[in-house]
């Protein structure tokens, strides 16, 4: 009974192929024919039970993004629909990198539309800042009602999962600068509340080139405590170990490649990319000829180097579309997604690697910081901490 029992408990690993439908050790059946061979110039019959895999990477490519989308890390949309006066996302008859249909084609599943306000004269001031930073979400719920077959708004891990299983590319907002928050904790979880996920923390008086001030680290508490994730892109080395020192939910870096290809001050050195491994943070690769290079072949490299320094479980994708900076020759708007992974499965990353590069990563991240901040709202109620009481 004892052997039986083990022989019926007994299941394949996670990620193995299922165990062939014939006991390797059972003797052929004589009255069993086999299969004539398949005719000249004909593809031979998959087994039985199993689905035959596509060898063409481009086919490759497509099945395994309908099964794991792209979670795309940086969208200009906002910004960029508040600078036209009419545009049609259902079909794409406007100006725009990026509408339903490229979305669609290049197997969207969830994307962070960025509420960057970009600085100049109509935005200087932090009330001006924080005003333009609330029209723009306003207008990301705006579009995302207007299209509710195509889009559906998420603020976490299970909202962009249901979004993903109801057919709608789940939109979460974020990244806002830091300076939206006005210095106010207030501010930030008044923007919280209206479903902003990610804060980008450089060009901030407390998280700049001299390092996290005591208010910068309240700061970071507090986004843990409420589930807003820290973006660390454009950050001082200083200021992004102690970021990573404090924050109890994974650190992003929304728009970072990696420096040892590509000298941008964005970009990551290997001793950073380590140190983003080691606290199982997660750095996006932006798809931007400035940042990246300019072809699908020199992203592949930086994804690669990431990868190889950092993680396969610590690299994620930025489409970065629709801010006006130049994307690498093949990539010029999300339709382009299926023709990197089809470079990536050229160069071997297994399956399981990249499912965490489309989708399975930023996953991670999300609940990281839901699960840190159900936790910690156990702990501490919300801070009354100033940047007065705690820098002077």
């Amino acid at each position: 009974m004892a052997d039986l029992q083990e022989e019926l408990n007994t299941t394949a690993e996670a990620g193995a192929l299922d165990p062939p439908l014939v006991p390797p050790d059972t003797e052929p059946d004589p009255a069993h024919e086999p299969e004539p061979e398949p005719a000249p110039g004909t593809e031979p019959r998959p087994e039985p039970g199993r689905c035959a895999e596509p060898a063409d990477p481009a086919e490759r490519a497509r099945a395994l993004l309908a099964a794991h989308p792209v979670a795309d890390g940086y969208s200009g949309l906002p910004w960029a629909l508040r600078q036209l006066a009419w545009y049609d996302f259902e079909t794409g008859d406007s100006v725009l990198e990026s509408d339903v249909p490229r979305l669609r084609g290049g197997r969207v599943g969830a994307q962070f539309w960025s509420v960057h306000v970009p600085e100049g004269p109509a935005t200087d001031g932090v009330d001006r800042t924080i005003g333009a930073t609330l029209d723009q979400i306003d207008l990301v719920k705006q579009v995302v009602a207007a299209h509710p077959e195509a889009l559906r708004m998420a603020r976490n891990a299970s909202e962009a999962a249901d979004a993903r299983n109801c057919g709608r590319i789940a939109t979460l907002i974020g990244p806002a600068r830091g300076t939206a928050l006005g210095d106010s904790l207030g501010t930030l979880r008044m923007l919280h509340s209206l479903g902003l996920s990610v804060v980008t923390l450089s060009g901030t008086t407390w998280a700049g080139a001299g390092g996290l001030t005591p208010f910068g680290e309240e700061v970071v508490r507090e986004m843990n405590r409420l589930g807003v994730l820290a973006d660390l892109s454009g950050a001082a080395e200083v200021t992004a170990r102690r970021v990573l020192a404090v924050s109890k939910a994974p650190v992003v870096f929304m728009r970072s490649g990696a420096r040892a290809l590509n000298d941008h001050p964005a970009n990551l050195t290997d001793e950073m990319l380590a140190a983003v491994g080691a606290a199982k943070g997660l750095c996006l690769v932006p798809l931007t000829a400035e940042r990246t290079g300019p072809s699908v072949r020199e992203v592949a490299d930086h994804l690669d180097h990431v990868r190889r320094v950092a993680g396969p479980e610590c690299v994620g994708i930025s489409g970065t579309y629709d801010t006006y900076e130049a994307h690498p020759h093949g990539l010029p708007d999300p339709s382009g997604y299926p023709r990197l992974i089809a470079e990536l499965i050229e160069r071997g990353w297994p399956e399981a690697e990249l499912a965490l590069l489309t989708w399975g990563n930023v996953q991670r991240a999300l609940r990281g910081a839901d699960f840190t901040a159900r936790a910690a709202r156990q702990r501490r109620p919300a801070s009354t901490a100033t940047r007065d009481s705690l820098d002077g």
